[in-house]
């Protein structure tokens, strides 16, 4: 297609990680053909073979994609400040806005924590738990300055911040639908919610400590 040979190679499968991640978010894995994704991007099922060799292969490099940017993307937003709270709160936003940019990355996220526990687990494990380590830590040393209250678990605690998040984007229209007259454009007052929600439950003053 004249598409595919004026587009590099780089551009190509950033696309066709983008297609699979919309489609096996939406559709699921077993429920996405390679032809639907090549269809997608606007190539043939060969060209985007050449790119990945098999369904399988692709899914490993979506999900993947999705694990690097948290491991690139962590260690700047938690040495960009000084205080805990900023560290959360742009960590915090951050991943928000990471999803929302496109909510089928949440919906991948949950679809692979559902369909294949252990791999998600181990994968997580890998790319992201030296962070996550860094921030119970952050959260620890919170709880010995006061700044943070006592009785949060800071591993559950990061824990369930991230199912909400993850949750909230991925089903966040169904939600509002129930909830809200009319569905409507709620998803930012809902996230500014659950931000909220989360900052005041982990810090000792509702006020941004000095």
């Amino acid at each position: 297609m004249n598409e595919e040979r004026q587009s590099g190679p780089a551009d190509v499968k950033r696309r066709i990680i983008e297609e699979a991640t919309r489609l096996f978010g939406t559709q699921g894995f077993d429920g996405t053909s390679i032809q639907a994704i090549a269809d997608a991007v606007g190539i043939r099922k060969p060209s985007l073979l050449y790119h990945f060799a098999s369904k399988e292969a692709l899914r490993e490099a979506a999900v993947e994609s999705l694990l690097i940017h948290w491991k690139n993307e962590l260690p700047g937003l938690l040495t960009a400040h000084i205080s805990g709270y900023d560290r959360f709160s742009s960590s915090l936003t951050a991943a928000v806005e990471f999803f929302l940019e496109d909510t089928n990355r949440a919906r991948l996220t949950v679809r692979e924590m559902l369909d294949r526990p252990e791999t998600a687990h181990a994968r997580m494990k890998e790319h992201l738990s030296p962070w996550t380590t860094l921030l119970t830590d952050y959260i620890r040393m919170g709880q010995e300055s006061g700044t943070i209250k006592a009785d949060v678990d800071p591993a559950s605690y990061i824990i369930q911040v991230m199912v909400m998040v993850i949750g909230t984007v991925a089903i966040g229209d169904i939600v509002a639908a129930l909830v809200l007259p009319g569905g409507g454009d709620s998803m930012e007052a809902k996230v500014s919610e659950l931000v909220r929600i989360c900052r005041e439950s982990l810090f000792s003053s509702p006020r941004k400590p000095a």
